[in-house]
């Protein structure tokens, strides 16, 4: 990581903690996303000024022309985790001179197809590695590790159940 990357680091958890501190409410954030189908299964997800293409494979009645959902759910993770890893790096002044992760997850379509209700629906286990590369002895990258598993907050949304409120808004012609 290079100096000036470091500095911007040091100055965001500086600022942010100062901000917190005056008030609460400044530590209040709200993300959005929205989506909109198209073709048998894909949708454009839109996020902020971003927006991604999500569809599935032909097994599962797509035609593989953009990453699935639950690959998302990966790539949300590992990049969290990345995130996570130089924040608590720099607040617990641990050197990181490079990071990379991968992470598969093992998924049983029985429960998404309804074939077998006792089957869930999502991951039933998802591995991650963290390659951590720097002068450290190990000691302080499994302290860090530590930190980065009580402070990812996409880690958090797997480990911790999140409540999550569905409303179904109808148009119809009768409208």
């Amino acid at each position: 990581m290079t100096t000036a990357s470091v500095s911007h680091l040091t100055s965001v958890i500086g600022a942010t903690r100062d901000a917190v501190s005056q008030d609460s409410a400044n530590a209040h954030v709200v993300f959005r996303a929205s989506a909109r189908a198209h073709d048998a299964v894909a949708s454009t997800v839109t996020l902020g000024k971003y927006s991604v293409e999500v569809d599935e494979p032909p097994a599962l009645g797509g035609d593989n022309s953009a990453a699935n959902p639950v690959e998302y759910y990966l790539a949300s993770l590992l990049s969290c985790q990345v995130v996570t890893y130089r924040f608590w790096a720099e607040k617990l002044g641990v050197r990181v001179d490079d990071i990379s992760a991968r992470a598969e997850g093992d998924l049983d379509v029985r429960g998404f197809f309804g074939f077998d209700d006792a089957v869930r629906a999502g991951f039933g286990e998802v591995r991650v590695v963290v390659t951590l590369t720097g002068p450290e002895p190990r000691e302080r990258y499994l302290e860090l590790q530590e930190a980065v598993d009580a402070h990812c907050p996409v880690l958090d949304l797997t480990r911790n159940q999140t409540p999550v409120h569905t409303v179904v808004e109808t148009r119809t012609g009768d409208n």
